[in-house]
């Protein structure tokens, strides 16, 4: 089951990074290509290259990176959160309220992730397409079932955690993957 938890955990990684690398770098060429075909030497060249699908698929990229992150931001503790009140509280009743809090939000994206794959369905059942690309639609609103699901999941394996271990994922911003700290330090 680590094992498999482990994958998830990567191809969720994976896939945020991909994304809004791609968009970025569609976006990029799409910018270069319009100021580009304004220089007269260039334009028959450029001209005829049409990037007009290039902002319709980079919002669509760009929203499917938004609910895998909310889901990644769950799993590693960086979305903000207001515990002021939370943490006044005597040890027994905060382990409860974070665990209603947890449950709640999963029942959220649950409920989100069911209507949304309803959602999905009805629309699969059309001839619906995206105004550019011409996608099935459903294909673009495909990651409000999948995201939802997976945030669902992220926060029931945080709620196990926490009931197992009494620890919340924290994120360190001082702490970067792949960079090693001393090799920083020794650098200064």
């Amino acid at each position: 089951m680590s094992l498999l938890l482990r994958i998830l955990d990567r191809l969720e990684e994976i896939l945020i990074a991909f994304l809004i690398a791609a968009a970025t770098s569609i976006i990029f060429v799409a910018v270069l290509h319009r100021y580009l075909v304004g220089i007269p030497l260039l334009y028959p060249i450029l001209f005829p290259i049409d990037l007009s699908w290039a902002q319709e698929l980079c919002i669509y990229m760009f929203v499917w990176m938004a609910k895998f992150g909310a889901a990644y931001g769950v799993r590693t503790g960086i979305h903000v959160g207001v515990d002021v009140l939370v943490n006044m509280l005597r040890p027994s009743l905060r382990k409860v309220t974070i665990l209603f809090g947890l449950l709640c939000g999963a029942l959220f994206t649950a409920i989100i992730g069911t209507m949304g794959a309803k959602f999905v369905y009805g629309l699969s059942q059309t001839d619906q397409v995206t105004p550019d690309m011409e996608l099935p639609s459903w294909l673009v609103y495909l990651c409000i079932p999948l995201g939802s699901y997976l945030m669902c999941f992220r926060f029931l394996q945080v709620a196990w955690h926490y009931l197992r271990h009494d620890e919340l994922p924290h994120h360190d911003h001082a702490y970067v993957e792949g960079v090693d700290a001393a090799g920083v330090e020794a650098m200064r």
